[in-house]
């Protein structure tokens, strides 16, 4: 009988059916779990599900039992893949589920803030209605949707779906080569050009050595100071306070950020900590949250495992 163990059950809203898997097993489930307790919750496991807790290969070295990994999310960066290749240790992530979802939040962050809305909404809280006795005011710079170009970094299932609906909405589409790369892919443009042509860029892309801090300081000065930047990827994508001081020196328009270097973000974080800007949209990493994505996610973590047992291979990496 396999032992499934799901570390951070918390992650998944209490109105979601988690369904079961279809053989005999023990199930245990934790809301959270901090590093020092999952060796011992994972003693007797054969089966863990994690989405954000990190098993490394310190923490996996003492688990011998273990045979599987499913990870309740598309992000592979918190478990320890050459170990577990090396060991034996199946591993099989979440693909395709929010591609609904992230996109449509990607959009809305756009709107947002190329209309200003936050900003809008916070003179309205603060009474300069009133102040400028007109019967509309104009403190916020507006700009349309459409016509703008998007520079897309990262062409999966995400990025691909961000860039149909934005074309549907009238905005032209440029996907970034990687940084660096002495030619272009066919449909890839020059990284770097990229940068100075988009008028809103787009992250969706993994979290490696090679991507960590991609845009920093040199490459807010690339961009155009009317540019907005939305990131949906993963926090460390991004220098936060790179960001922040783009923002106040007004290198760039804006920004909307779903995800940080370390979450939940701490109070001091830079963008915690500036989260009064009327053009920073923050939302706590809900992208991929919409109903029926945590529902198709759930589903197909319970297939990944079904298909472990049945010795099949569904989304193993």
């Amino acid at each position: 009988m396999e032992t499934i163990v799901f570390l951070d059950h918390g992650t998944i809203p209490t109105h979601i059916s988690l369904p079961r898997p279809t053989f005999c097993h023990q199930w245990q489930q934790y809301d959270t779990t901090t590093p020092a307790q999952i060796i011992e919750r994972l003693q007797h496991a054969t089966i863990v599900i994690t989405n954000k807790v990190v098993l490394d290969s310190h923490i996996l070295a003492q688990l011998p039992q273990l045979k599987f990994i499913a990870i309740a999310a598309t992000g592979t960066n918190n478990v320890d893949l050459n170990y577990c290749r090396a060991h034996n240790i199946g591993v099989a992530n979440i693909q395709g589920y929010a591609t609904r979802s992230v996109p449509e939040h990607v959009i809305a962050m756009i709107f947002a803030l190329k209309r200003n809305l936050a900003g809008y909404q916070q003179d309205i809280a603060n009474g300069e209605w009133q102040r400028q006795q007109q019967f509309c005011f104009f403190t916020h710079s507006i700009t349309d949707v459409a016509g703008s170009t998007l520079g897309i970094i990262g062409n999966g299932s995400l990025g691909k779906a961000v860039a149909a609906l934005a074309r549907a909405i009238g905005i032209e589409v440029l996907f970034a080569e990687h940084p660096g790369a002495n030619q272009c892919r066919d449909g890839y443009h020059p990284f770097e050009q990229v940068l100075r042509e988009a008028d809103i860029i787009s992250l969706h892309c993994p979290l490696t050595s090679a991507t960590n801090n991609m845009i920093a300081a040199p490459q807010f000065k690339l961009m155009k100071p009317s540019a907005i930047i939305i990131n949906t990827g993963r926090g460390g994508l991004i220098n936060e306070q790179a960001l922040i001081d783009a923002l106040l020196s007004q290198q760039i328009a804006g920004a909307g950020i779903d995800v940080f270097t370390q979450e939940p973000a701490p109070m001091s974080n830079p963008l915690i900590a500036h989260s009064h800007l009327p053009n920073l949209i923050l939302t706590p990493h809900v992208a991929w949250g919409s109903d029926s994505a945590i529902q198709a996610l759930v589903n197909q973590l319970i297939d990944n495992i079904n298909s472990f047992h049945q010795g099949t291979h569904k989304n193993r990496l």
